[in-house]
């Protein structure tokens, strides 16, 4: 076994039975599950994270009072990722070989810049949620090619691969329910002027991809892009 093999081995040396803390509802707004919490099951997603500064703050409270007019219920996210992977389930002597697994498929992938500036209104499958994003207008062809290191490593633990032909966005904020008519057509619009209008945001919507995050239960994992 290779040396940073027997390194992520290391970080798990608790019993295969530790438990993942479960989601309280009340804790999050609301939001349910997608799946129930069970003994050694660890939710687990792969992403790559933006670090949001001033300036983006700044337009999220713009897009949010427009918004807002239309559903004010509308939230804003704590923190800001694309998804490069679907919400998994990892048994707990899974995510060793799992993270290495990624380490080995993602060390080859170069750093790249991509632009997240097109606003579009997402809802989860069940329609129990809506998220107000922005959709990378380019970059895709990168952003393919990181998820399609990842999807190898969900197949070689039987797991479900991303969606086909992806919308690549940051999630900004979100509502209970299906919010999608609420949020469309002219409204849609409005917020769209709102990012185009807003001062240097073609700069700080650039979006460096330095680094794929693992999140799995509650622990993290970084492999930075070379």
């Amino acid at each position: 076994m290779s040396r940073s093999a027997l390194h992520v081995l290391r970080m798990f040396k608790e019993q295969e039975e530790q438990e993942a803390p479960p989601d309280e509802s009340e804790k999050h707004g609301g939001r349910l599950r997608t799946f129930p919490h069970e003994r050694g099951n660890w939710a687990t997603h792969v992403y790559m994270p933006y670090v949001a500064e001033e300036d983006f703050q700044g337009l999220l409270q713009a897009l949010l009072c427009c918004a807002r007019t239309y559903v004010p219920s509308l939230s804003p996210l704590p923190e800001f990722h694309i998804s490069l992977s679907q919400v998994v389930v990892l048994r707990y002597h899974w995510i060793a070989p799992f993270v290495q697994s990624l380490k080995e498929r993602l060390r080859s992938v170069s750093r790249f810049i991509c632009r997240a500036d097109q606003v579009k209104v997402y809802t989860n499958q069940t329609k129990t949620r809506t998220f107000l994003g922005l959709e990378v207008s380019s970059g895709y062809s990168k952003l393919s090619e990181l998820v399609s290191e990842v999807d190898k490593v969900m197949e070689e633990f039987s797991l479900a691969t991303f969606y086909k032909d992806p919308s690549f966005h940051l999630s900004l904020a979100w509502g209970l329910g299906d919010l999608s008519e609420a949020l469309g057509g002219q409204r849609l619009q409005e917020l769209q002027e709102t990012v185009d209008g807003f001062e240097d945001s073609s700069s700080f919507l650039r979006i460096p991809g330095t680094e794929v995050r693992c999140k799995s239960g509650n622990k993290f994992f970084s492999f930075p892009l070379r």
